[in-house]
Protein backbone atom coordinates (compact mmCIF):
# COMPACT_ATOMS: atom_id res chain seq x y z
CA UNK A 1 0.00 0.00 0.00
CA UNK A 2 1.48 3.31 -1.01
CA UNK A 3 1.72 6.21 1.96
CA UNK A 4 -1.11 8.14 3.27
CA UNK A 5 -1.28 11.45 3.23
CA UNK A 6 -4.26 13.97 5.26
CA UNK A 7 -3.23 17.43 4.66
CA UNK A 8 -4.44 19.84 7.27
CA UNK A 9 -4.72 23.55 6.20
CA UNK A 10 -5.47 26.66 7.82
CA UNK A 11 -4.48 30.23 8.98
CA UNK A 12 -2.78 31.22 12.20
CA UNK A 13 -4.55 29.84 15.38
CA UNK A 14 -7.21 27.80 13.77
CA UNK A 15 -6.07 25.18 15.60
CA UNK A 16 -3.78 22.70 13.14
CA UNK A 17 -1.31 21.71 14.97
CA UNK A 18 -2.70 20.56 17.61
CA UNK A 19 -5.39 19.00 16.13
CA UNK A 20 -3.02 16.99 13.34
CA UNK A 21 -0.77 15.72 16.19
CA UNK A 22 -3.94 14.05 17.39
CA UNK A 23 -5.00 12.54 14.46
CA UNK A 24 -1.87 11.10 13.66
CA UNK A 25 -1.98 9.93 17.19
CA UNK A 26 -5.21 8.12 16.74
CA UNK A 27 -4.27 7.11 13.24
CA UNK A 28 -1.05 5.76 14.21
CA UNK A 29 0.72 8.34 11.71
CA UNK A 30 3.33 10.51 11.99
CA UNK A 31 2.53 14.15 12.47
CA UNK A 32 4.69 16.83 10.10
CA UNK A 33 4.60 20.44 10.96
CA UNK A 34 5.63 22.33 7.84
CA UNK A 35 6.08 25.34 9.63
CA UNK A 36 9.01 23.78 11.28
CA UNK A 37 10.71 23.73 8.40
CA UNK A 38 10.34 27.62 7.60
CA UNK A 39 11.48 27.98 11.31
CA UNK A 40 14.60 25.82 11.11
CA UNK A 41 15.49 28.40 7.48
CA UNK A 42 14.65 31.24 9.12
CA UNK A 43 16.70 30.19 12.36
CA UNK A 44 20.10 29.57 9.95
CA UNK A 45 18.95 32.48 8.14
CA UNK A 46 19.34 34.38 11.49
CA UNK A 47 22.61 32.77 12.35
CA UNK A 48 24.45 34.16 9.05
CA UNK A 49 23.40 37.38 10.03
CA UNK A 50 20.30 37.92 7.77
CA UNK A 51 17.46 40.77 8.80
CA UNK A 52 14.14 40.72 8.03
CA UNK A 53 14.65 43.17 5.31
CA UNK A 54 17.10 40.61 3.46
CA UNK A 55 14.47 38.03 3.96
CA UNK A 56 11.62 40.39 2.65
CA UNK A 57 13.87 40.63 -0.36
CA UNK A 58 16.97 42.76 -0.07
CA UNK A 59 18.81 40.31 -0.33
CA UNK A 60 17.99 39.06 -3.80
CA UNK A 61 17.43 35.26 -5.17
CA UNK A 62 21.24 34.92 -5.80
CA UNK A 63 22.09 35.37 -2.07
CA UNK A 64 19.02 33.15 -0.94
CA UNK A 65 20.13 30.67 -3.63
CA UNK A 66 23.78 30.45 -2.16
CA UNK A 67 22.32 29.89 1.74
CA UNK A 68 19.94 27.68 0.64
CA UNK A 69 22.62 25.61 -1.01
CA UNK A 70 24.98 25.55 1.52
CA UNK A 71 21.97 24.76 4.05
CA UNK A 72 22.22 21.13 5.64
CA UNK A 73 18.76 20.63 6.82
CA UNK A 74 16.66 17.32 7.55
CA UNK A 75 13.85 16.13 9.24
CA UNK A 76 14.32 14.18 12.08
CA UNK A 77 11.65 11.21 13.22
CA UNK A 78 10.83 12.05 16.92
CA UNK A 79 8.30 9.83 18.71
CA UNK A 80 5.42 10.68 16.08
CA UNK A 81 6.24 13.38 14.82
CA UNK A 82 9.56 15.44 13.46
CA UNK A 83 12.35 17.69 14.92
CA UNK A 84 14.71 19.62 12.53
CA UNK A 85 18.48 19.34 12.49
CA UNK A 86 20.05 22.35 11.05
CA UNK A 87 23.56 22.53 10.20
CA UNK A 88 24.29 19.47 12.94
CA UNK A 89 22.91 21.35 15.49
CA UNK A 90 19.17 21.28 16.82
CA UNK A 91 17.69 24.78 17.36
CA UNK A 92 15.08 23.88 19.79
CA UNK A 93 12.91 26.92 21.43
CA UNK A 94 15.54 29.06 19.46
CA UNK A 95 13.12 28.82 16.61
CA UNK A 96 9.97 29.77 18.63
CA UNK A 97 12.06 33.51 19.17
CA UNK A 98 10.37 36.52 17.78
CA UNK A 99 13.10 37.55 15.55
CA UNK A 100 12.83 34.21 14.09
CA UNK A 101 9.53 34.13 13.46
CA UNK A 102 9.61 37.25 11.82
CA UNK A 103 12.13 36.35 9.49
CA UNK A 104 10.39 33.06 9.19
CA UNK A 105 7.23 34.64 8.19
CA UNK A 106 9.46 36.71 5.36
CA UNK A 107 11.51 34.06 3.95
CA UNK A 108 8.37 31.85 3.23
CA UNK A 109 6.83 34.47 0.91
CA UNK A 110 10.27 33.43 -1.05
CA UNK A 111 9.93 30.86 -3.97
CA UNK A 112 12.82 29.34 -3.35
CA UNK A 113 12.30 28.49 0.63
CA UNK A 114 8.97 27.18 -0.31
CA UNK A 115 10.93 24.86 -3.07
CA UNK A 116 13.14 23.56 0.06
CA UNK A 117 10.80 22.61 2.16
CA UNK A 118 7.89 21.38 0.04
CA UNK A 119 10.79 18.99 -1.32
CA UNK A 120 11.41 17.76 2.13
CA UNK A 121 8.15 17.19 3.10
CA UNK A 122 7.09 15.57 0.14
CA UNK A 123 9.89 13.44 0.67
CA UNK A 124 8.66 12.18 3.69
CA UNK A 125 4.92 11.68 2.56
CA UNK A 126 6.36 9.22 0.07
CA UNK A 127 7.93 7.23 2.09
CA UNK A 128 5.64 6.80 5.14
CA UNK A 129 1.77 7.78 6.63
CA UNK A 130 1.64 11.56 7.83
CA UNK A 131 -0.86 14.08 8.72
CA UNK A 132 0.90 17.27 7.82
CA UNK A 133 -0.14 20.70 8.61
CA UNK A 134 0.48 24.01 7.08
CA UNK A 135 -0.91 26.65 4.99
CA UNK A 136 -0.79 25.29 1.30
CA UNK A 137 -0.21 21.31 2.12
CA UNK A 138 -3.93 20.71 0.12
CA UNK A 139 -3.44 23.09 -2.56
CA UNK A 140 0.54 22.82 -3.45
CA UNK A 141 2.63 20.35 -1.18
CA UNK A 142 0.06 17.35 -1.55
CA UNK A 143 -2.36 18.41 -4.21
CA UNK A 144 -3.30 14.36 -4.35
CA UNK A 145 -3.39 14.06 -0.85
CA UNK A 146 -5.91 11.04 0.60
CA UNK A 147 -7.90 14.26 3.00
CA UNK A 148 -7.95 17.04 2.76
CA UNK A 149 -9.43 19.60 5.92
CA UNK A 150 -9.25 22.99 6.00
CA UNK A 151 -9.87 24.69 9.91
CA UNK A 152 -10.91 28.13 10.71
CA UNK A 153 -12.06 30.03 13.40
CA UNK A 154 -13.13 33.47 13.98
CA UNK A 155 -10.01 36.06 14.52
CA UNK A 156 -11.15 37.09 18.21
CA UNK A 157 -11.31 32.82 18.86
CA UNK A 158 -7.79 32.73 17.39
CA UNK A 159 -6.65 36.10 19.06
CA UNK A 160 -7.63 34.32 22.28
CA UNK A 161 -5.81 31.35 21.74
CA UNK A 162 -3.03 32.95 20.93
CA UNK A 163 -2.61 34.70 24.00
CA UNK A 164 -3.66 31.82 26.02
CA UNK A 165 -0.36 30.17 24.65
CA UNK A 166 1.76 32.81 25.60
CA UNK A 167 0.33 32.76 29.01
CA UNK A 168 -0.97 36.21 28.92
CA UNK A 169 -4.68 37.63 29.52
CA UNK A 170 -6.92 36.89 26.83
CA UNK A 171 -9.08 39.92 26.71
CA UNK A 172 -9.33 43.33 26.61
CA UNK A 173 -7.48 45.37 24.20
CA UNK A 174 -4.87 42.67 23.82
CA UNK A 175 -7.43 40.73 22.85
CA UNK A 176 -7.98 43.50 19.93
CA UNK A 177 -4.72 44.43 18.80
CA UNK A 178 -4.25 40.15 18.37
CA UNK A 179 -7.43 39.78 16.33
CA UNK A 180 -6.31 42.82 14.11
CA UNK A 181 -3.08 41.04 13.66
CA UNK A 182 -4.39 38.05 12.80
CA UNK A 183 -6.51 39.62 10.52
CA UNK A 184 -3.93 41.63 8.70
CA UNK A 185 -1.68 38.36 8.38
CA UNK A 186 -4.89 36.57 6.94
CA UNK A 187 -5.16 39.54 4.24
CA UNK A 188 -1.35 39.21 3.60
CA UNK A 189 -1.34 34.93 3.32
CA UNK A 190 -4.70 34.77 1.02
CA UNK A 191 -3.29 37.80 -1.55
CA UNK A 192 0.51 36.66 -1.84
CA UNK A 193 1.25 35.74 -5.44
CA UNK A 194 2.95 32.67 -4.21
CA UNK A 195 1.35 29.56 -2.63
CA UNK A 196 -1.76 31.73 -1.12
CA UNK A 197 -3.83 30.72 1.44
CA UNK A 198 -6.73 29.31 0.41
CA UNK A 199 -8.99 26.05 1.11
CA UNK A 200 -8.52 22.86 -1.58
CA UNK A 201 -11.45 22.28 -3.50
CA UNK A 202 -11.95 19.09 -2.57
CA UNK A 203 -11.35 19.77 1.29
CA UNK A 204 -13.52 19.14 4.27
CA UNK A 205 -14.19 22.31 5.78
CA UNK A 206 -14.33 22.69 9.89
CA UNK A 207 -15.08 26.09 11.98
CA UNK A 208 -13.07 25.15 15.25
CA UNK A 209 -14.65 28.64 16.86
CA UNK A 210 -17.25 26.46 18.92
CA UNK A 211 -15.81 22.92 18.78
CA UNK A 212 -13.25 21.45 20.93
CA UNK A 213 -10.48 19.88 20.14
CA UNK A 214 -11.90 16.56 20.47
CA UNK A 215 -14.95 17.40 18.24
CA UNK A 216 -12.93 18.60 15.95
CA UNK A 217 -9.89 15.51 16.06
CA UNK A 218 -12.96 13.22 16.17
CA UNK A 219 -14.56 14.58 13.36
CA UNK A 220 -11.57 13.99 10.82
CA UNK A 221 -10.68 10.43 12.13
CA UNK A 222 -14.56 9.82 11.50
CA UNK A 223 -13.69 10.94 8.15
CA UNK A 224 -10.81 8.74 7.65
CA UNK A 225 -12.79 6.16 8.54
CA UNK A 226 -14.73 6.34 5.93
CA UNK A 227 -12.77 6.93 3.26
CA UNK A 228 -10.59 3.94 4.23
CA UNK A 229 -7.59 5.50 5.30
CA UNK A 230 -7.14 3.87 7.97
CA UNK A 231 -8.73 0.86 9.64
CA UNK A 232 -9.56 1.99 13.35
Amino acid sequence: MSPRVVAIDGPAASGKSTTARRVAEALGFRHLNSGLLYRAVAWAARERGWSASDAAGERGDADLEAMLDALDLELVPLDGEYGVRVEGRRPGRELREPDVTGLASALSARGGVRRRVTELVRGEGDRRDVVCDGRDIGTVVFPDADLKIYLDASPRERARRRLLERGEDPGGEALDREAERLEARDEADASRALSPLRPAEDALRLDTTDRSPREVVALIVDEAGRRGIATL
